[in-house]
């Protein structure tokens, strides 16, 4: 029986044209009808894999991964300077076109977030630096700093301990390194309630007070503050 050589399957003429007209792999820049410009990756028409996006409006930059047309993956945000060059704003994880995971954030020249992010707010651990040279490093919760951390004043005096909606709420210490002394107790937005006043380190210390704090007589002074900070319960987010 002699062999039949089947025919070749042909493709419509509109599905040939349509396949090419999809964009896919690495393509030179694409404008957008309102002026904004991609270079890089895509898949099915959308933005996928590594690529660069300016905004025409603003002349704003993103560099980094992509995924469906979103910023997934890691990536740099940076605005325009006069000279003509471009200042980093942001470089870290995005998801969904968002802030997420681990990234630095740029405010000014002299601050600066460094940390975790969800959903594009601070979230988790983090180090935020202020204009005024402050630092806080510890956990925040909904871009404010939320359960525990540790707030370094420019002058070396810092408080350790709990916080809520941004503010000190709980147990903590506050230590005023330049006097020598700490005062530990509780805290309810931002107002030390009831503690203790003690003298630490006032041999090191570069202003101590001219006298050390007497000391406390009574029988008891832990339950005594125990009891008393009782009628400062801490409010829950």
């Amino acid at each position: 029986m002699p062999f039949l050589k089947a025919p070749k399957t042909r493709q419509p003429l509109w599905r040939c044209s349509d396949e090419r007209a999809q964009k896919k792999g690495v393509l030179h820049t694409i404008y957008s009808v309102n002026g904004d410009e991609y270079t890089g990756e895509w898949l099915n028409n959308k933005k996928h894999g590594k690529g660069t996006y300016k905004w025409k409006a603003n002349g704003r930059l993103y560099d980094g991964d992509w995924k469906e047309d979103m910023r997934n993956g890691f990536g740099t945000y940076s605005i325009p300077t006069p000279d003509g060059g471009y200042l980093k704003q942001y470089s870290g994880g995005w998801k969904d076109d968002k802030k997420h995971g681990y990234g630095t954030k740029y405010y000014g020249a002299n601050s600066s977030y460094e940390g975790e992010w969800y959903c594009g707010k601070r979230n988790g651990w983090g180090r935020m630096t202020y204009p005024d040279c402050t630092i806080y490093e510890g956990e925040w919760y909904d871009n404010k700093r939320s359960g525990q951390g540790i707030l370094r004043l420019a002058c070396g005096n810092r408080y350790e301990g709990s916080w809520l909606r941004g503010l000190k709420n709980g147990p903590g210490k506050f230590f005023y390194v330049d006097k020598g002394q700490v005062y530990e107790g509780v805290w309810q937005d931002d107002i030390a309630r009831c503690g203790q006043m003690k003298d630490w380190d006032r041999e090191t210390a570069p202003d101590p007070t001219p006298y050390p704090i007497p000391p406390n007589d009574l029988e008891d002074p832990d339950k005594v503050l125990e009891e008393a900070a009782e009628n400062f319960p801490i409010a829950e987010d």
